[in-house]
């Protein structure tokens, strides 16, 4: 399982960073771009997405791995 994508507000900008990163995998001018990036990661690493809003604060995630609480179905 690779390290979780975070998706952070940059500079007036949004950063894809690796979980425990100090530099930016990639630096995108939407949140959308950068979104779709991590997803892509995320998915290839089967780890987790974590999207923060412009303040910082969690918007949302996704697990693309393991997921701890799967659906019941």
């Amino acid at each position: 399982m690779g390290k979780n994508q975070h998706v952070v507000p940059h500079n007036n900008k949004w950063a894809v960073k690796g979980a425990g990163n100090n530099k930016a995998t990639r630096i995108t001018n939407t949140q959308k771009e950068a979104i779709d990036i991590a997803k892509s990661i995320s998915k290839n690493q089967h780890s987790e997405l974590i999207i923060h809003r412009p303040n910082g604060q969690i918007r949302d995630k996704n697990s693309y791995g393991n997921d701890p609480f799967p659906p019941r179905g």
